[in-house]
This record gives structure tokens, sequence and C-alpha cells, in this order.
């Protein structure tokens, strides 16, 4: 089947599809109408994150059989349209798992002792050591929100910190937890927590998931950790929340007003919300780079080859 490739990616996706027998076409700098235009003559897509795949664009693509997202969210795609019309959608959060487990830990880590700041301080000749006395995470109560890949990565990797790890997961049966993590409602986390990290898709249920009411429904202050997307977290009712003192802090991977297509965050006017994060000191701030380490990027293309090559051998049969 002819393959389309349409952003960068590592050499493996390409090399394990021809090897499976497909024909591949590597096309990054297309645009949606370029791409419009072409994608009739191709069987399968491999997206990232710059075009968007939406109603119009899957309506023109007659010929379309499995679209592979390399990465795990799956919002630049209109995965129930594209199903519908019987396009197989895949993605490969396998590959990227292990780098944002370490990378939401190593945020925590960070907000934890203040590492951002203090560098900042050293770094200008400054040593203040009582200012910068940091928190363990031993004794606290990490809440983890969604429990698929990513959140049992993160949990996995604090099993050794001597924590109470919290879950909850509203789209898996009881028992979907290992024996080092307690299996809660919502209420209940947010009765408990010390600590709360999202790992949860964008979806137009969890758009603006956190906002005022999910905050104040903490019994008490905590820190937020956020690596999924950025628009699960309203700003708005975060910089309010931690203004008030109700949260203490945030680690932020992603922010809203990120763009995808373009790798880009911000604008010409920036928000005050944003403002107040960037000059904040209670704030630890990277650039979606959680699951964007030299490893991932082979594994994710490993992955969604694999899984792409079975979808397309199966349609051949």
């Amino acid at each position: 089947m002819k393959i389309l490739i349409t952003d960068d990616c590592h050499p493996v996706l390409q090399q394990r599809l021809e090897a499976a027998g497909h024909l591949c076409r590597v096309w990054t700098d297309c645009t949606y109408l370029t791409l419009l235009q072409a994608v009739q003559d191709y069987d399968a897509l491999v997206v990232r994150s710059k075009i968007v795949i939406d109603r119009n664009f899957l309506d023109h693509a007659r010929h379309l059989r499995c679209i592979g997202r390399v990465g795990a969210g799956m919002e630049t795609i209109d995965v129930d349209y594209a199903e519908r019309l019987g396009i197989r959608c895949l993605n490969s959060p396998e590959g990227n798992r292990d780098a944002v487990g370490e990378h939401a830990t190593g945020l925590l880590l960070a907000l934890f002792d203040k590492v951002a700041a203090a560098d900042h301080e050293v770094r200008q000749g400054l040593w203040r050591r009582e200012a910068n006395r940091g928190l363990e995470v031993k004794g606290k109560t990490i809440g983890i929100v969604g429990f698929g890949n990513m959140g049992a990565a993160f949990a996995q990797r604090l099993r050794g910190f001597e924590c109470r790890l919290v879950a909850f997961d509203k789209y898996k049966p009881s028992g979907y937890a290992p024996d080092y993590v307690d299996e809660l409602s919502l209420e209940e986390l947010q009765h408990e927590a010390d600590v709360v990290s999202l790992h949860v898709p964008l979806t137009d249920e969890t758009h603006y998931k956190v906002d005022d009411n999910f905050i104040n429904a903490f019994r008490k202050p905590f820190y937020l950790i956020n690596t999924s997307r950025g628009a699960v977290v309203k700003t708005d009712a975060l910089v309010e929340a931690m203004e008030k003192g109700k949260v203490l802090g945030a680690a932020l991977d992603v922010i809203e007003y990120e763009d995808m297509t373009k790798d880009a965050v911000g604008g010409q006017q920036t928000p005050r919300a944003f403002r107040y994060l960037q000059q904040s000191v209670r704030t630890v701030l990277t650039p979606h780079v959680a699951g964007w380490t030299v490893e991932s990027k082979y594994k994710l293309a490993a992955v969604l080859a694999d899984k792409m090559s079975d979808c397309l051998n199966a349609l051949q049969c």
C-alpha cells in the first residue's frame, strides 16, 4: 500500500513499513491544502501535529484506509468520523510513556526542591539557602488523574519514594492499578492529594477539566503537574488559585496557548495569566518535551510502524 509520511519522525518508521512491503513517500513540507489535493492517491497517512485531519479532509480521502499518529494525543484527528468512514486510526503512546514518566518525576522534584529558581539565583551570584529550602516527596500523597500509559509510568517511577500513590481513571474498570497504587474516586482524590498530576487526553470532556470548580473541590492546598495537554487546565483559574494560595505551585510541560501546528506558544499579545506563570518562582515550565527524548523518537516511530504494518497487512488479506 502507498503511505505518505507528512512530518518529521525517526527513519525506522519508513524502514519498517518498506520492509513490510509498503511504498512510502516522505513529504514534510506539505500544507493542509496541498495534502488535501494529494491524499486521494494514498492508502495511509502518518501525521504528528502539523496537519489537522478534520471532516473536510477526510471527505477528500477517498482511498484512505489508515492514519498513524506519531505520539499519543489524537485531538488533531477527527477519530470518530474517520472510523465511521472505515479508516483505522492508530497512535503510539507506548513509545514515549517512559519519557513522560521520567519527565513528570523530574518536574515534581524540581518543583519541591525549587531547582529552577535556585539555579537562576546562583547564576546571578545569590546564595540563599533558607529561601530555597525544599520539600520531600516521602510521606506526601500524589494523585494521578488518568492511569493509562503515562499515568502508570509516572506511578512506577515514584514507587521507591515512599509516598502514597492514588489514582482516578473514569474509563477503567476496578482493578486497573498495581498494588502500590490506591484506586479512588475523583472526590476522594481531591480530599487526599498533596500533588495532582494530569495524564488525560484532550477531548471535549477534558477541555478545561481543571477549572475553578475542580480546584476548589480540593480539601487542602496542592501542587499541580501537567504533562498531558495545555487546554486541560484553564490557565486563568490556575493563576487565580495560585494568587489565593489554593495551588502552591505548578509544573507545566504544556500550556493552553500552545499552537501545536507550529510548535510555538504565546503570540503578539501574551495573556496576563501566561505572563504570571513565566514570572512566578513557584512554577517550572518546559516546552512540551515530556515525551521528547532521543529514545522516544525511535520508539514512537517503531511502535507505530509495527501497528500500521499489522493493520495494513490485515486489510490486504
